[in-house]
């Protein structure tokens, strides 16, 4: 479901997508030849390049990898999910089966339910009961997973930690569709490991090690896309980011107009936005965020809210209550220190 500012928006999105470009979607099928070659090609010449050198350089093909995924689960580049699905189905990134990446992402897009624990498969919020069976640890792991230097640490552990305890219930309960599913991402995962490994000479526990680092790159991106607030087009962020950042991650830095507009391909986000920033920044309740080196700088050692998600505790705020906050560019970002 598209959600345009007015009715002269949405005449201007019909005209993006009728454009030759959006049609045959060739930036996204030279992005996708690319990265395979890429990737290929490191792996190739992995013995030349040396092992730690080629690891170290997979992390961010593997990091782009999940950015295109997640352009084929939105529907590009070609009109037909079934091609879209097998375009991109090689697990580079190992952990996550495409067909759980896109029909949990795509749960994800129920805007009236962002953020909310077991409605939003992507929440990174506890509700109260949750918070209150947590002891002293977990507290603290959760806490630690609101800085951003803490969720580049903890956070792939976190994921695939849950990962493991809602798909392995899945399948003791016999859950077809998740056998067939890890049966057929197993295989291919096997298929890739032992082409790094014997066309590549490449440890495979140090691919797996490549991959969780990349897991962890992309979770700069996720650490605070989303917040709580009582309007769901408030949810999502505004980022500015800096060219680095909006190439690995596709310009999903622009996430409210994504989620306002889900089937528009990647390089028309920043088109769009330039085109009305005010009218965007108005529509997202001023929730801008200058870049991920003000993230960095700002909540690298510093929570920049709390794990418990503030609708199930009483709130009737956007934010949790704080000690201490901090603006940046309109949005107030909380500064709660762990207790």
């Amino acid at each position: 479901m598209c959600n345009y500012l007015d009715a002269a928006h949405r005449t201007r999105i019909l005209e993006l997508h009728a454009s030759w470009t959006a049609r045959s979607d060739w930036p996204t099928w030279l992005l996708l030849l690319g990265t395979y070659s890429a990737w290929f090609s490191l792996i190739h010449y992995a013995p030349l390049l040396g092992q730690t050198l080629t690891l170290l350089l997979l992390i961010p093909v593997i990091t782009f990898w999940m950015s295109l995924q997640h352009e084929m689960l939105h529907g590009h580049p070609s009109p037909w999910r079934w091609l879209n699905k097998l375009l991109g189905y090689a697990p580079l990134a190992i952990w996550y089966p495409y067909t759980l990446y896109r029909d949990s992402h795509l749960l994800h897009h129920r805007d009236e339910e962002l953020t909310r624990p077991q409605m939003d498969p992507e929440s990174r919020y506890l509700d109260a009961q949750a918070w209150q069976r947590s002891g002293v640890l977990r507290r603290a792991v959760h806490w630690l997973n609101k800085t951003l230097y803490g969720r580049l640490l903890v956070g792939p552990a976190l994921a695939l930690g849950g990962l493991v305890v809602e798909e392995s219930s899945r399948l003791r309960h016999g859950v077809l569709q998740a056998w067939l599913m890890w049966l057929s991402h197993g295989a291919c995962v096997v298929a890739v490991l032992a082409f790094v490994n014997l066309h590549g000479e490449l440890p495979i526990v140090g691919y797996l090690l490549s991959s969780v680092l990349a897991l962890g790159l992309s979770m700069v991106r996720s650490y605070y896309e989303h917040r709580p607030a009582q309007a769901p087009e408030q949810r999502s962020v505004i980022n500015e980011a800096g060219w680095p950042w909006r190439w690995l991650f596709l310009n999903l830095n622009l996430h409210l107009v994504h989620h306002d507009l889900p089937g528009l391909p990647w390089y028309l986000l920043p088109k769009v936005y330039a085109e009305r920033r005010e009218d965007w920044l108005r529509r997202s309740g001023q929730f801008l965020v200058n870049g991920y080196g003000e993230l960095f700088q700002r909540h690298g050692l510093r929570p920049i809210d709390s794990p418990q998600h503030p609708w199930h505790s009483g709130s009737t705020t956007n934010v949790m209550p704080n000690r201490q906050s901090l603006s940046v560019a309109g949005s107030t970002l909380s500064t709660s220190p762990i207790a």
